[in-house]
Order: structure tokens, then sequence, then C-alpha cells
């Protein structure tokens, strides 16, 4: 089999961007991202763009589908199938290996099974699918190490920031850090409410990002090769490369 496509999936917390711009710089890639908040811009800290992630060895790995639209508008799946076929054509029309990466199951599905959306059906990909797999409880205490740090870092102001030209009922449909810091600045809840709400709702968020995965795997007929977390980091890496070449 040779494979159009490189997909790097997990939960939140589990490493899969930087394992993702780790590979893209062995093979000559590009990532594509798969995560349906971080398409808005001046959503950062909340989304975990972490875009140093893709400086390698002082390279800057390309990335895609980021910062492409304003927070507040309502991006849905049909545009995300769009936007993914314009960067995987662009990426492939200069020779380069297109790596999909992200945590949203809905839009990794829409590519990987061809969903045919309106009168429009996507082109089938064959795609080397890796999973992140991360203990329960390691995955819990990365959530909450990086949930302090994120508000460390001036995650609430980043929020005041975006209500001053969305509205709180706007930036709360977007979920876990939009909604609970949201609900902290505007008086609904405490420092301490707005925290251990957050963190049991990202929980809560991981856990049924994993159930979805399985699902894709187990009854959706979407091989999965799973990859450790807690692995070093080139070791994981050789793992997706061996695979990769196995299918040129």
């Amino acid at each position: 089999m040779a494979y159009d496509i490189l997909t790097i999936l997990g939960p939140t917390a589990s490493g899969k961007t930087t394992l993702a711009a780790h590979v893209a710089h062995e093979l000559n890639g590009e990532v594509i991202s798969a995560d349906s908040r971080m398409v808005y811009r001046g959503m950062t800290i909340g989304t975990g763009k972490d875009l140093n992630d893709y400086v390698i060895n002082g390279q800057q790995i390309p990335y895609h589908i980021i910062d492409i639209v304003e927070a507040g508008y309502r991006f849905n799946v049909y545009e995300f199938q769009c936007a993914f076929q314009n960067a995987y054509m662009d990426i492939t029309a200069r020779h380069k290996v297109p790596i999909m990466c992200g945590g949203t199951g809905l839009y990794i599905e829409s590519v990987l099974k061809s969903y045919e959306l309106g009168s429009v059906k996507f082109p089938n990909r064959q795609s080397l699918t890796i999973g992140i797999k991360i203990d329960r409880e390691l995955r819990r205490e990365k959530i909450t190490r990086r949930l302090k740090t994120r508000l460390q870092e001036g995650m609430i102001d980043e929020v005041r920031e975006l209500l001053k030209h969305i509205s709180a009922e706007r930036l709360i449909r977007y979920g876990l850090e939009y909604k609970y810091v949201t609900l902290y600045c505007t008086g609904h809840l405490s420092y301490d409410e707005m925290f251990r709400q957050l963190e049991i709702a990202i929980h809560q968020f991981a856990k049924r990002q994993m159930t979805w995965f399985r699902g894709m795997e187990e009854r959706r007929g979407i091989p999965i090769h799973w990859i450790e977390a807690t692995l070093p980091m080139e070791e994981k890496v050789d793992q997706i490369l061996e695979l990769w070449n196995a299918g040129e």
C-alpha cells in the first residue's frame, strides 16, 4: 500500500503536535491541523496552538488550517474538508508529505472516510494512521499541569480581549477554556470554581476523544497503529518512519 497521507491523532495533552512536527522534519513534510478551534485567530493560549512546537532543530515546519478565520465565526466540517483538500493539493504539488494531526475526531474521520457532504464527494485518501496511547493517570496529570501553565501564560487576558469583540454567549459555545474562563470573567464563577470545573471538563473531553478514536478503529474500519506516549521522541519517530516506509 502506498500512503497518500500520514495521520497522527490522540487525546488532548498527549504530545501529538510535537510528534507530528518531528516526523515532518524527517519526511520533508508539512502539518495539516485537524483541530476545530485552532482555526480561529486570537484563540491561541486556550486552544494550545503552541506554535513553537513547529520549530525543530531551528527549522520552521510549515502548518496549515490554523488561524484562518476570525473568532466568533462558526466553522464547520464541510469548510474543514475544503480547507484540507486545498492544503493537501498545495503540499503534494510541492512534493512534500502531508501530515494530518489533531484531536477532533469528526474532522479526521471526514477525511479518512471520505464523507460526502451535500453534493460534494471528496477523494479517498490512503492514510497511515498513528494513535498516541497515554495512560489515564498520566494524561490527567499532564492536563492539570498544562491548565495551570496556560492560566499563568495569560489565558484569562486572552479571553478578556476576545470579549471586547465577541459576545460572552458566542464565546461560551466554543466550550472548555473559553466557556469556563468567560464565566469567570463575567462574574458567574470564582477563580477556584472556574479552575475546578474546567479541569473536570477537560478530563471528560479527553475521555470522549478516546471513545471516538476507538469507534473509528473498532466500528468504522479505520486501522490505527498505537504508540506509547511515554516512549522517547526518537523512538516514536523511528516507529512511524518504519511503518511509513513499509507502505511505500
